[in-house]
């Protein structure tokens, strides 16, 4: 089990990422940002997903579908600022 703290700097970073880059990151980019291998990445990830956080969705292969109020999967709902879209919201 994941460290609770691992866990919200995790939940931290992968919003973080989604907002700075218009997409979630792969696990194996969350592992480096927090130093962390990837496999502990993901694993964590399922992790964060079990504990009942709203709305985040790992697609097969552990890939974040959707990481609220994002998602990573097209959809009708274009976010935008300042007239720049750039996220799809769920």
């Amino acid at each position: 089990m994941a460290d609770p703290q691992f866990l919200a700097s995790l939940y931290h970073t992968t919003l973080s990422a989604i907002v700075r880059d218009g997409r979630a990151p792969h696990y194996a980019q969350l592992g480096n940002e927090l130093g962390a291998s990837p496999e502990e990445t993901r694993l964590a990830l399922g992790e964060l997903e079990a504990t009942g956080v709203p709305a985040i969705w790992l697609h097969e292969g552990d890939l974040i579908a959707a990481f609220a109020p994002f998602s990573n999967i097209p959809t009708h709902i274009d976010v935008s600022v300042d007239g720049a879209k750039r996220w799809y919201g769920q």
